[in-house]
C-alpha cells in the first residue's frame, strides 16, 4: 500500500511532467497482454513517446497542481489512465494508429488530450490528431511558402541570363557581315558596272 509520503512524490513527479510536457494524451490500454504491452512500449521508446500508466486520483490532484487548464479532461478519468506524451505533437496519435492497424486490436484507445495548447476529447479525434502538424512544422511551411516567389525570381533571372549568354554567343560566333550602309554601298557600286558595260556594249555596236 502507498503511504502518505509516496502519494505525495508521485503527485508531485506527475505535477512536474504535466507542466513539462507539450502533448499529453490520455488513453486507455486495459485489455492488452504482457506481451502487446511491451510491444507497445518499444513502439512508444522508438517513436520518442513517454508512456506510463497512473492513478486516476494521483492525476487529478497532480493536474489541479499544474498551471495548465485541465478542466475539460476530468471527464476522461475513469477506469485504466495511460499516459503518452512527446515532444511532437502528433507521435502519440501515429504510435496509436500504427498499432491498432498492424495489430487489428480495438486497444489502446484515445480518450482525450491536451496537445499544442488545445484539448482533444474522444477516440474519434484520433484521426485529426495524426494529420496534425506542430507549430514548428506549419512555420516551416509558412517560410517555404515565402522563399518560394524569391527562388521563382532568381529562377527566371538565372534563365534569362542563360538566355542573353546563348545570344551573345551565338552573334560572336555569325557575326553579321555587312551593315546596311555597306550593302546599300555595293548595291549602288554594281548597278553602276552594269550602267558602263551596257554603255560600252552601245559603242561598239555602233
Amino acid at each position: 500500500k502507498v503511504n502518505r509520503e509516496q502519494k505525495n512524490k508521485i503527485v508531485s513527479t506527475l505535477t512536474s511532467h504535466l507542466a513539462d510536457s507539450k502533448n499529453i494524451y490520455f488513453t486507455d490500454i486495459a485489455g492488452l497482454n504482457s506481451e502487446q504491452t511491451s510491444n507497445l512500449r518499444r513502439l512508444c521508446f522508438d517513436r520518442g513517446v513517454s508512456v506510463s500508466v497512473v492513478k486516476n486520483t494521483l492525476l487529478e490532484i497532480a493536474m489541479d497542481a499544474c498551471d495548465k487548464d485541465f478542466t475539460s479532461l476530468d471527464v476522461v478519468l475513469k477506469g485504466n489512465t495511460t499516459l503518452m506524451t512527446s515532444n511532437v505533437s502528433n507521435a502519440p496519435a501515429q504510435v496509436i494508429k500504427s498499432f491498432l492497424d498492424k495489430n487489428k486490436l480495438d486497444t489502446p484507445t484515445f480518450k482525450g488530450g491536451h496537445v499544442d495548447e488545445s484539448v482533444y476529447l474522444g477516440h474519434d479525434q484520433l484521426g485529426l490528431l495524426v494529420a496534425l502538424k506542430s507549430k514548428e512544422e506549419l512555420i516551416g511551411d509558412v517560410m517555404m511558402l515565402l522563399q518560394s516567389p524569391v527562388n521563382n525570381l532568381l529562377s527566371s533571372l538565372s534563365s534569362a541570363k542563360e538566355n542573353i549568354t546563348g545570344i551573345l554567343k551565338s552573334l560572336e560566333d555569325n557575326p553579321v557581315s555587312k551593315s546596311n550602309n555597306e550593302v546599300s554601298k555595293d548595291i549602288s557600286s554594281e548597278n553602276n558596272k552594269k550602267e558602263q558595260d551596257k554603255e560600252s556594249s552601245e559603242k561598239e555596236t555602233n
